[in-house]
Parts: C-alpha cells; structure tokens; sequence
C-alpha cells in the first residue's frame, strides 16, 4: 500500500489567563477547545440558561441512561440543537459506535459559528471521554495526550476503566478510517490488489502442501 500521509489541524494552547481549578468547579461547565464545552448536567439545568446564552451555546449533548431520564432533560429544545445518548455509565457499555455520530455532531455545531455543551451527570466520565475521543480524532492525538489536554481544563475527569480501554483501541480505529478517506480510488485498488495476491499465494502454498502431503501418502500405500 501507498504511503498516505494525515495531516491534522493546530491544537489550540491553554490560554495565559486560565482560571486555577478549585474543587466548586465541578459544577460548571469549561471551555475545552474554542467553541467546545464540557461539563455536568447541573450547567444545563433550566435556572443556568443566562448562563449558557451568555456562552453562545446552540447545539447540546446530553448522556444518560433511561432511568436518568426522570432527572437529566434536555431543557431547551426551542432554543438549542440537541443530540441525547443513552449510554450508562458502566464498563461495558459500548461507546465507540457513538464517537463518528458525536463527532459530526460537534463539527457541524462549530463549522456553522455555533458552540456546544457536553454534558453527563456529573461531567467526569462519559461525557469527558465523549469529548476526548473528539480531541483524539480531530488532531491526531493519543489517548494520553488527549485526556491530559482535558483535564487541563477540567481537572476533575475520570473516565471509567472500560471507557479508557476503548478511548485507547480508538486510535487505531480512526486513523485506518482516515487513511482510507485520504485514499485515491486508484491506491485503494491497489491495496485490495495486494492483499488478494497475498491471500492467494497463501492459499495455494497451503494447496501444493496438502498435494505434497497426498503423495507421500499415496507412495507410502503403493510401496
């Protein structure tokens, strides 16, 4: 296969002037990229809309399983876009097959001068992985780097051992999705060439081994 090389964009610096996390900060949401918030559902909540007007926020993300949903609404849906996960915070639960649906998500937000919230129940765990695996695939970052970037801005993160291990199999994942999206037709092609001719010179080295085989057998019989 031909060398395909990604390039991604700039990731914005810490600003100068950032606040030094204290521990009430944990309620509010934070800025993690421009235009790109993280936060617990307590920065959504019906009395914090001046607050989230006075922020620009258009488009939100609310995760929470079915029996959150007594507590954890998206309150202003004539006034913001919103994209709601039903995803538990366990483990187990498969979160990868959400990460291309978010991450459109927020680019259109952003691409259209809008700006977006993320937010779970407390903002630690889901939704801080949710957001980076948006860091992860958009400037071509380790999941290590990635969740330092966050926790810079948000201290307080702690994605579950689960969430970890797939933010870490992501990687992978994104950066074979991205070659192929980077790929001619013409290279595509090739790959599929290469990889056919590979699988058949191994088939038919496993052919002329098992047709060896029959005719030490058959020597053996008539001998």
């Amino acid at each position: 296969m031909e060398d395909v090389k990604l390039e991604f964009p700039s990731l914005p610096q810490c600003k100068e002037d950032a606040e030094e996390w204290t521990y009430p900060m944990r309620r509010e949401m934070q800025e993690i990229l421009p235009g790109l918030f993280l936060g617990p559902y307590s920065s959504a909540m019906k009395s914090k809309l001046p607050i989230l007007q006075k922020h620009g926020i258009t488009h939100v993300i609310c995760i929470r399983q079915n029996i959150e949903a007594n507590f954890i609404k998206p309150n202003f849906q004539q006034l913001f876009r919103y994209l709601v996960l039903d995803i538990a915070d366990n483990p187990v639960e498969n979160i990868i097959r959400f990460f291309p649906m978010t991450k459109e998500f927020i680019d259109e937000s952003l691409q259209s001068g809008g700006k977006v919230l993320v937010h779970g129940n407390a903002g630690i765990s889901r939704s801080a992985a949710f957001v980076i695996a948006y860091i992860m695939e958009t400037f071509g970052m380790k999941y290590r780097d990635a969740f330092a970037y966050v926790q810079e801005r948000r201290f307080c993160i702690n994605p579950n051992a689960g969430f970890v291990h797939q933010l870490q199999e992501y990687e992978a994942i994104y950066l074979a999705k991205l070659t192929i999206q980077m790929m001619s037709p013409l290279q595509i092609e090739r790959s599929l060439s290469v990889h056919s001719d590979s699988t058949g010179s191994l088939k038919r080295t496993h052919e002329e081994e098992d047709d060896f085989g029959n005719m030490q057998v058959a020597a053996a019989q008539n001998g």
